[in-house]
């Protein structure tokens, strides 16, 4: 009678197919940006076209490598959605500013974005879409999506969103002291100052501007 041979387990064990191993990393990092949750093991199995064994098997080999933490089904993480997790803000579209005449700005939030901690600094933020072409040299463009820091204080020379009465405006303030007014200036050398006489609020100061890239 023959004697039985121990098995290596290496043997046993199947290759490892390096571009699944990237496919299956990627797909649960830009699934958690999408969905603001980690896949199953069954829709990376799917989206994928391979088994769930395959999968968690190669989540196996990715924790055990130490690019990402996986405790079992959702529960994967990586280094983009830790960075995602910590370093972002919810920043709300709360509608449109006038670049041009002064227009009421509609206060009502239609969307959200999660926009990195890092881009913006401290603070308190909303949005507002651009409408007109006023502040074209300062980068700012029609359609533009402009991020405004809350705060009621400006510096000489920010662009700021101001309130005056009912009517709210996106421009570079400037202040005339010997008059007592404040100047609304407009970025495009076609149009002219804006002056104004008594009280105005300043609701923030834009601190980055959106814009889609034709």
């Amino acid at each position: 009678m023959g004697h039985s041979v121990p098995l290596n387990r290496k043997v046993l064990e199947m290759p490892i197919n390096s571009e699944l191993l990237s496919d299956i990393k990627e797909y649960a990092e830009r699934y958690y940006l999408e969905n603001g949750v980690s896949p199953s093991v069954r829709e990376i199995a799917s989206a994928l076209e391979v088994g769930k064994s395959t999968v968690q098997r190669y989540l196996e080999r990715l924790r055990d490598s130490g690019e990402i933490e996986y405790c079992g089904e959702r529960s994967i993480k990586t280094d983009v959605t830790e960075k995602y997790n910590q370093k972002s803000v919810s920043v709300g579209l709360v509608g449109s500013i006038s670049c041009g005449a002064l227009n009421f700005a509609q206060q009502n939030i239609t969307d959200y974005y999660s926009l990195p901690s890092s881009l913006l600094g401290s603070g308190e933020f909303f949005m507002l879409r651009a409408s007109g072409d006023s502040m074209i040299n300062a980068g700012i463009d029609d359609g533009d999506l402009v991020v405004i820091r809350r705060q009621q204080t400006a510096n000489e020379g920010d662009i700021v969103v101001a309130l005056v009465g009912d009517d709210t405006t996106l421009k570079r303030l400037y202040t005339d002291r010997i008059n007592r007014r404040f100047i609304f200036h407009p970025e495009n050398e076609r149009l002219s100052d804006i002056i104004v006489e008594g009280d105005l609020i300043i609701q923030g100061v834009a601190v980055k501007v959106i814009k889609d890239l034709i």
